[in-house]
């Protein structure tokens, strides 16, 4: 890329190869921040862990694991975001394991399949997945972890913490499972004790440390290889483009298993010590929000879309549209002149989102330009990023530093600061697939040599994805390469430029685009969810299955006259249930066609 990326970045980067680095680093430079906050019991306050704590945790379950003879191979964890959770992936890849991060959402023979894919006999999850786990016979050690009920006070031996439930509860497990606590509480002792053998380990950078599953979980399951020299990189590389300071908390709401939550909403936020509240689940975020009061806040699009929809909709109950809008313009004439005063102008909005809300991440999916500005025109911060499991994730990003970013809010940025962006096989509109390269790319994928022979050019990796650079570095996706539909005349046609088009009708929730055959000939159809409470109050009723695909229908032709005459799309089908989706909510297309 031709863009002078170095005038965006932020410069004040502690220099980390490994996860030890990063904890240790952060405990003493912050011993007494608070690094998560946690609940003891479902509806109590939140309560702060701090940095030393949580070292002290680290280490205890690390010893412990190390006593076991488990930290030479590979260890998998699975289960809702948790502090447990979290502790459990920095013993693990600190003491020279392999950490195996699992989807809690797979059935127990997918979650099988992937245990012996990445040859793991030991597992740790949240008492929630216990069901599942019960099913798969042939695991070594079970460690049940919890969301609520962690200790706050480290002047407070974790012995001490067990309940009289789980003591109870410990005499009942068979001979290969334990409780989290109690693994802990044998790692204190042995510290107590003069074990140091954890604390005086080295650890390899460049060694394959995490072993996350993209796909494929029946069948061949495709695992990405990451060394900590590819997480750290890539934290160092994402606190160039947005600014985390100490004082900074995130809600997480995220699958922590995916590489987007854990590099950012967990590892980035330690490494600028800063803090983590752990959301109850998707129905309490604003709740949450309200009670964690968060600066920060890392989502994907689809939340984003709901949030943002929410804030209009209240509005509107309130008869205060005009009101906002003409507010909105009106500081957008004070911040061309240097002057913002979102915070006492949208006041009510931003206490709704917790009263502290200054900054937005998103990724995972693109997000539309008019739910971007519509944030920014609010006084919150967006920064959108582009990225893959591959890359550990981060591939380009919206410097926070940038004026430009407004503007471009199509764009996902630009490249991160070590690593490089090119296009090749370009059409005439400039458009071609993405490929990378950066000291944040994978290790290759696990022991498939030939699959990382495909996406592994002489160094670079083929993202599969299209797009194009503008002539100031940033980067615009435009879709997938295997997504693209073909007509008879030869025309390129990419679905996620249709869909932009056709997700911005109000009455439409989302939609999905794709080629159905018709006479030997590929024609652009479109699935859509509406969106009722629109379609019902532009109605003035609730419409039956025919008249709602009529009046969706003459919806979806009139953005067809907006479209190049090849794009448009011939036809329509209505959904009456939401679409098959990854955990980070995008849209399964093969699944849902």
């Amino acid at each position: 890329m031709s863009a002078d990326r170095e005038k965006y970045w932020y410069k004040d980067i502690r220099e980390i190869s490994t996860l030890k680095e990063l904890l240790y680093g952060s405990q003493k430079l912050y011993p007494d921040n608070p690094a998560f906050w946690v609940k003891k019991k479902k509806g109590m306050e939140y309560e702060a862990i701090s940095y030393t704590l949580l070292k002290h945790d680290v280490e205890a379950l690390g010893t412990k694991l190390g006593a076991m003879g488990l930290l030479d191979g590979r260890i998998a964890v699975m289960g809702v975001g948790a502090y447990e959770w979290i502790v459990t992936y920095l013993a693990v890849a600190i003491g020279g394991g392999t950490v195996v991060p699992i989807d809690k959402e797979l059935d127990s023979e997918s979650v099988n399949n992937l245990l012996k894919t990445a040859e793991c006999r030991t597992i740790f999850y949240t008492s929630s997945e216990s069901e599942k786990i019960n099913k798969i016979i042939d695991i070594d050690n079970r460690i049940i972890m919890e969301f609520y009920g962690d200790r706050t006070d480290i002047n407070i031996p974790m012995f001490d913490c067990i309940t009289i439930e789980e003591k109870s509860a410990m005499a009942d497990l068979p001979g290969n499972a334990y409780i989290w606590k109690e693994l802990v509480s044998d790692g204190e002792l042995l510290m107590n004790n003069g074990e140091l053998s954890f604390k005086d380990k080295n650890v390899d950078p460049d060694a394959l440390s995490v072993l996350i599953f993209t796909s494929g979980t029946t069948g061949d399951p495709k695992g990405v290889m990451l060394s900590q020299r590819n997480i750290t990189a890539n934290i160092m590389d994402t606190c160039r483009i947005a600014h985390i300071l100490p004082t900074d908390k995130t809600l997480s709401i995220l699958p922590i298993h995916h590489t987007y939550e854990c590099t950012f909403g967990m590892l980035l936020v330690l490494y600028r010590g800063a803090s983590t509240a752990f959301c109850e689940g998707l129905k309490y975020i604003t709740s949450n929000m309200k009670e964690a009061g968060n600066t920060v806040f890392i989502a994907v699009p689809l939340v984003l879309d709901m949030i943002y929809d929410r804030i209009w909709k209240q509005v509107k109950k309130l008869g205060k549209e005009g009101t906002l809008r003409k507010a909105i313009k009106y500081n957008n004439k004070l911040k061309a002149i240097g002057l913002d005063m979102s915070r006492v102008l949208f006041k009510q909005v931003h206490n709704e989102l917790g009263g502290k809300l200054r900054m937005v991440i998103t990724g995972a999916a693109s997000i539309s330009p008019n739910v971007l500005r519509g944030f920014e025109d609010l006084g919150i911060i967006v920064l959108q990023g582009y990225g893959l499991t591959e890359c550990t994730p981060l591939v380009s990003g919206t410097p926070q530093t940038a004026k430009e970013r407004y503007k471009k809010a199509g764009s996902v940025g630009v490249a991160v600061s070590s690593g490089d962006i090119k296009i090749i096989n370009k059409d005439e509109s400039g458009i071609g697939e993405i490929l990378f390269k950066g000291p944040n790319l994978m290790l290759g994928y696990y022991n498939m040599p030939e699959e990382t022979a495909k996406v592994m050019k002489d160094g670079w990796f083929v993202t599969g994805d299209l797009g194009f650079v503008d002539r100031d570095g940033w980067l615009y996706l435009t879709g997938r390469s295997k997504n693209v539909i073909i007509n008879k005349t030869g025309e390129n046609i990419y679905p996620e430029e249709i869909e932009e088009v056709i997700n911005n009708i109000p009455a439409v929730l989302e939609c999905m685009v794709y080629a159905d055959s018709r006479d030997n000939e590929e024609v652009v159809a479109v699935q859509i969810m509406p969106n009722m409470e629109v379609v019902i109050e532009e109605l003035g009723h609730e419409p039956d299955s025919e008249e709602l695909y009529k009046y969706i229908k003459n919806l979806v032709n009139e953005s067809n006259m907006t479209m190049t005459s090849y794009k448009r799309v011939k036809k329509v089908i209505i959904r009456k249930e939401d679409f098959v989706r990854t955990t980070t909510k995008k849209i399964k297309r093969q699944e849902n066609i």
